[in-house]
């Protein structure tokens, strides 16, 4: 990963190393997509819900691109005085559990439709949120299928948690795929690009984060989030590095492999390592 440019953006390091296309999204975005649903953030304040864990197929476990990235945001928003509850499936809220640091993670079963629904609208009244967020989750397709990037049907693995965010509480989605809760913003635009899915996600969100990988994207609004409060809250490389390995050992796998080893998307966890440093000097805030 090459070095930080002085003049070089949150949106500019997040969409680095593209491998499968968010570029040719870009231009349907604001330029600051990223700072401006940091800000959507601070202006609903109060009790937040995140939503990640996308299943994997060739290895029947969930994957490293997104608990990470959930877990930074929610820190930094615990850090700002928030309080955060994480939801997914049977799948990810064990890896979810392992470093939630004392927040809730509830466990949405994997079910059908209508008791679905009731499930979502139980947790909204419930947890009563300000604000919903989704960080590399399968949103289901208009055909009402969830899809992989490689076609594959993974509904019977995957809880509903998309019917969370048909309700009219404000919402951030980010994605690094086109099948992922918010890429419904730009499901028009989606199937026109070569290397996205024909069949996008068709769930909408308030403010949409694309990255080259999901967890950039988290990183990308937590140095937002920093950059506006003017606190550095992203993770260290280290906690973030020694995080990966421990989801490796609790049964996570690369999302595209398969493999149980410490890369995200293919990344290496050194690759990894790298982006965060370059949005360590963009936020121009040493880790305190």
């Amino acid at each position: 990963i090459s070095g930080a440019g002085l003049d070089e953006t949150i949106e500019d390091i997040i969409l680095d190393q593209d491998k499968r296309g968010m570029l040719a999204l870009r231009p349907h975005l604001p330029d600051d997509y990223c700072s401006q649903a940091a800000q959507f953030i601070m202006d609903h304040p109060g009790h937040v819900i995140i939503v990640t864990g996308f299943y994997v197929v060739m290895a029947g476990k969930p994957e490293t691109d997104g608990p990470p990235g959930a877990l930074a945001i929610g820190e930094a928003l615990k850090h700002l005085g928030r309080t955060i509850t994480y939801v997914s499936d049977s799948y990810t809220t064990p890896v979810l559990q392992r470093y939630a640091n004392g927040s809730d993670v509830i466990d949405f079963p994997i079910d059908n439709v209508v008791a679905s629904k009731k499930y979502a609208k139980t947790i909204l009244d419930q947890v009563k949120p300000s604000l919903l967020i989704s960080i590399e989750r399968c949103g289901r397709t208009r055909e009402d299928t969830y899809l992989n990037m490689r076609y594959v049907d993974i509904s019977a693995h995957t809880a509903r948690l998309d019917y969370l965010f048909d309700s009219d509480i404000p919402s951030v989605g980010i994605g690094d795929g086109g099948n992922e809760i918010g890429m419904g913003n730009l499901a028009e635009v989606i199937p026109t690009v070569d290397s996205l899915p024909d069949y996008p996600a068709v769930n909408q969100v308030d403010r949409l984060v694309i990255a080259s990988v999901s967890n950039w994207g988290g990183y990308g609004l937590v140095a937002a989030l920093s950059k506006i409060t003017n606190k550095n809250l992203l993770p260290s490389v280290e906690s973030e590095t020694a995080m990966l390995h421990g989801m490796i050992e609790s049964g996570v796998v690369d999302g595209t492999t398969g493999d149980a080893v410490p890369t995200v998307d293919n990344f290496s966890a050194d690759e990894n390592g790298a982006l965060l440093a370059r949005l360590q000097r963009a936020v121009g805030t040493r880790q305190s």
